[in-house]
């Protein structure tokens, strides 16, 4: 009884040692983040409102995992979930990147609810993602789809990788066109292997044709990096240039931030948000800086001030949009 009893262990032991050689995860994360705003006009707030506000930026719930289902071949899933119920509204979740996905040593396919390539070529560009002073209150096509296919090649030369996007037809029937996106990185977006990033994209989803170049390198403490987009309409006339420039000073563990923006487009949320009519010769300007603490592996605080102003011409006439400054401290944890 008692070696019958030993061998079902050992067996038992052997067989959570193999699965867990095969699988990882799945494993639960999240994020809670929160932060207090003081806005003119409320154009560029998570909620629209002006005053001053509590703003849930993109708080979330996932779980991930992978398994080896044969040599240089693993099953890749997610499911992720932005959650709204710290702030006033009735939808609590909102569908975020879910996906599932297959790597070998030929590239990873996913296929799902994601960022498009394009968005991410952004890397990490965008010091002050996923808050009032996202890089897409002046630029567009930062999307996420559903009912895409996405390819990542292997790092080639650990140096390259080739991306591509694909939305399916029959899920997008009011699409005039192919919607796909391309991308083309070099080096690394988080600096390990090497201490710059660049990125070529092209975009046609979402009814609007946009080329994108992205520059960023890390110099010891400072990090600087720049970003040029132009986007076209697909049905209108409008198209134009947005650029940021930005950098990034570690300070002992105090992450200085500064960045400037300007957008003659019109397609970003500040301009949007500000105006009922599309006009021509738009100019549009950002202003941002600010700071970042980690007080600790999962805790982060942080604070900032974005002013955003411009201008527009309609029916001949040039009228001056309504500037707006705000003023945020936040706090985010991740789990």
């Amino acid at each position: 009884m008692k070696k019958t009893l030993i061998s079902a262990s050992v067996a038992s032991v052997l067989t959570l040692v193999s699965f867990a050689t095969l699988a990882e995860g799945p494993s639960f994360y999240g994020r809670l983040d929160l932060s207090v705003s003081s806005s003119d006009e409320g154009t560029t707030t998570q909620n629209g409102k002006e005053g001053t506000v509590l703003e849930n930026n993109f708080s979330l719930l996932g779980v991930k995992g992978s398994e080896k289902v044969a040599d240089g071949v693993e099953i890749l899933y997610q499911m992720e979930f932005q959650v709204e119920n710290t702030t006033q509204g009735d939808d609590v979740f909102k569908a975020r990147n879910t996906f599932l996905g297959l790597k070998t040593n030929a590239g990873t396919v996913l296929v799902g609810r994601n960022d498009t390539v394009f968005k991410q070529s952004e890397g990490s560009i965008d010091l002050f993602g996923n808050s009032n002073a996202d890089i897409d209150r002046l630029l567009d096509d930062q999307d996420r789809k559903a009912d895409l296919i996405s390819y990542y090649s292997p790092v080639i030369a650990d140096l390259v990788t080739l991306n591509a996007t694909y939305l399916m037809d029959d899920n997008y029937e009011g699409s005039d066109e192919d919607q796909y996106a391309l991308s083309a990185t070099i080096g690394d977006k988080k600096f390990k292997k090497q201490n710059y990033y660049f990125a070529a994209a092209y975009n046609t989803i979402g009814g609007t044709d946009s080329y994108r170049g992205v520059a960023q390198a890390k110099f010891g403490d400072f990090k600087v990096g720049g970003l040029f987009q132009n986007t076209e309409s697909q049905s209108t006339d409008q198209e134009g240039d947005t650029f940021f420039v930005n950098v990034a000073y570690n300070l002992n563990g105090v992450n200085l931030k500064a960045e400037y923006g300007q957008d003659d487009g019109g397609f970003g949320k500040y301009y949007t948000n500000s105006v009922d009519t599309t006009g021509t010769d738009i100019e549009v300007t950002q202003i941002t800086v600010g700071a970042d603490y980690r007080v600790s592996k999962s805790t982060l605080v942080y604070g900032h001030y974005a002013m955003y102003e411009g201008e527009h011409t309609v029916n001949g006439a040039k009228i001056d949009l309504e500037d707006d400054n705000i003023f945020t401290i936040g706090a985010r944890y991740d789990f």
